[in-house]
């Protein structure tokens, strides 16, 4: 498995911890592996045919 250093803004980084805290996830890297996971099943999933258009996500870079 590869490291990779990330910046997150301090409320997301709350918000991971809580998810840690309740069980949900056993750590932060799990919680953060699985929302990766869903965001590459999401593209994968939602794959195109050239005549149609998808709404495509913009992020503002913090």
């Amino acid at each position: 498995m590869e490291r990779v250093t990330l910046r997150i803004p301090k409320q997301q980084i709350e918000e991971v911890e809580r998810m840690v805290e309740t069980g949900e996830y056993p750590n932060r890297s799990e919680a953060i592996r699985s929302a990766v996971r869903e965001m590459l099943a999401e593209q994968e999933g939602g794959k195109e045919r050239p005549s149609e258009k998808r709404e495509r996500r913009t992020y503002v870079r913090a």
